[in-house]
């Protein structure tokens, strides 16, 4: 089986490049794959395939021709990763699959445009956020409220004072089963300055992960609201480096880097 591994912002994946759906994986098997140890190591597996070939895919299939099947650590589908579709979209170019400038991607979450050169970094449409109000999250023995944020997949983002630096994020935070019955991204956030804020976040499926796309603009989300904005230009500082978000009235853009590391061949399927 030939794999490759990417990042954006140290976000990392495995990615599978399955063009004619000829891959079955199963959740152990992916789960072994992102294993840090044993497997390959990632916050998740992107597997390339062409939207026409998936069935959750295929009615997307006229506006994009490859479909991004993203699944967590753990091996669960999710709807939605803005790191992972950067380094997807990276990959496709690479490998001669899309050109270079803007094309569409499918995913669970639904179409997605991207706008990337031969180089350098991506950008992303991710579409216009929902703010489906607030909810309450528990992190190292003290609550925090924060905004209820639905990209595609939900998040839960928390302005805090004191220094992100301090939490504990590797344990999954309590939050209300009732608002998030699937599970939630939650993301601890301050100010720095400006509009620029700290995030970290603990992914569902994936633990605390160096980054994450959907968090990045679901956290300028809500610090715009905390400042009494809906729009602007955001720069979030992650623990693998920075990524900038614009908010306008009718969508909001993603921009960060996308890298390819390393590719080889896992000895056989799982």
């Amino acid at each position: 089986m030939r794999f490759l591994k990417g990042h954006g912002t140290e976000n990392d994946f495995v990615i599978l490049p399955d063009p004619d759906a000829r891959l079955d994986l199963a959740a152990p098997q992916v789960a072994a794959l992102c294993h840090r140890r044993t497997g390959i190591g990632a916050d998740g597996v992107l597997r390339v395939v062409r939207a026409k070939l998936c069935p959750e895919a295929a009615e997307q299939s006229g506006e994009a021709e490859w479909f991004m099947d993203y699944r967590n650590a753990d091996g669960s589908l999710a709807e939605m990763c803005g790191n992972g579709l950067r380094v997807f979209a990276r990959y496709l170019v690479d490998a001669g699959l899309a050109a270079p400038g803007e094309f569409a991607v499918a995913t669970r979450g639904g179409v997605k445009r991207v706008r990337l050169g031969v180089s350098g970094d991506v950008s992303i449409d991710m579409g216009r956020p929902r703010v489906l109000g607030e909810s309450r999250t528990v992190v190292n023995g003290r609550e925090y409220r924060g905004v209820n944020v639905n990209m595609g997949n939900p998040h839960l983002a928390c302005l805090v004072e004191e220094p992100v630096a301090g939490f504990d994020l590797g344990r999954e935070p309590e939050f209300d089963r009732e608002v998030y019955p699937e599970g939630v991204n939650v993301e601890i956030f301050n100010a720095v300055g400006g509009r620029t804020v700290s995030m970290r976040v603990h992914e569902r499926g994936s633990g605390e992960t160096r980054s994450c796309g959907t968090g990045a603009v679901a956290t300028a989300v809500a610090a715009a609201r905390a400042a009494g904005e809906t729009t602007g230009t955001w720069e979030v500082r992650v623990l693998g480096g920075t990524v900038t978000v614009t908010l306008t009235e009718d969508t909001s853009h993603l921009a960060g880097p996308a890298v390819l590391v390393a590719s080889g061949e896992w000895p056989a399927v799982l």
